[in-house]
């Protein structure tokens, strides 16, 4: 595991200046990287960079020491500013070697993959580069495999989540059903149980024809009195 760590993040150091304005800054800069002193040389290359923006050899050597900082995301910026300007193929092929490892380290392993076939366009045969270019490769295959198995997974508990949701609505709507039906069946209870306030039309017409017949007895009981009484009167007529 060791030795495919060194391998596979091994980085490539520039010695060459080009720029008289920026020499100093950069030689600076090399000893301290040299003795490991990664901050202090992180120092030397933003002055020589204060001075050129565009120095190749600057950005690259800057690259560098965040790397071994353990800044990648920020070497990877650096990379790419020395990528941008960079003429000469060995030091296009080391950047873009160098590019690909801290995409690595980042676990980005599809732009790691094209940042390595970038380099080995410069280099084909270069082993390290194709060793990398394989590992990252095959880094990729299981991350996408391990992305589409945990999407799956997402999917099914998904899917779980909303059929339970269904579940637990249609359980609450035939509760609601229920309990509808329920209060219509008491409704309709109370509406069949007669008001002991209130007066049928059977019992009032009842009523009626009860109270219409004691009206005519009374009628036919007062004639027949009358009528006694006027045989009575004629009867006992005294002269």
């Amino acid at each position: 595991m060791r030795k495919i760590f060194i391998i596979m993040f091994a980085c490539f150091s520039l010695t060459a200046f080009s720029q008289k304005a920026v020499r100093q800054n950069i030689r600076s800069g090399n000893k301290q990287y040299e003795k490991e002193r990664y901050s202090e040389a992180d120092v030397s290359y933003r002055k020589a960079l204060q001075q050129n923006p565009n120095s190749v050899e600057a950005n690259y050597n800057l690259a560098n020491t965040m790397y071994r900082q353990k800044k990648y995301k920020e070497a990877a910026q650096q990379y790419q500013a020395a990528i941008r300007t960079v003429k000469d193929p060995e030091k296009g092929y080391m950047a873009f070697h160098n590019l690909g490892n801290c995409l690595s380290q980042q676990q980005d392993y599809e732009k790691a993959v094209e940042a390595y076939k970038q380099a080995l366009r410069f280099y084909p045969n270069d082993q390290e580069t194709r060793y990398n270019l394989a590992l990252a490769q095959a880094l990729l295959k299981k991350q996408q495999q391990q992305n589409k198995n945990n999407k799956n997974k997402n999917d099914k508990n998904k899917d779980k989540d909303k059929k339970d949701q269904q579940k637990q609505q249609q359980k609450q709507d035939q509760n609601k059903q229920d309990q509808d039906k329920k209060d219509q069946d008491k409704k309709d209870q109370q509406k069949q149980q007669p008001n002991p306030n209130q007066m049928s039309k059977e019992n009032a017409q009842q009523l009626l024809d009860a109270f219409l017949q004691d009206e005519k007895n009374t009628q036919d009981k007062m004639k027949q009195q009358q009528v006694k009484a006027q045989k009575q009167k004629s009867t006992s007529k005294d002269w």
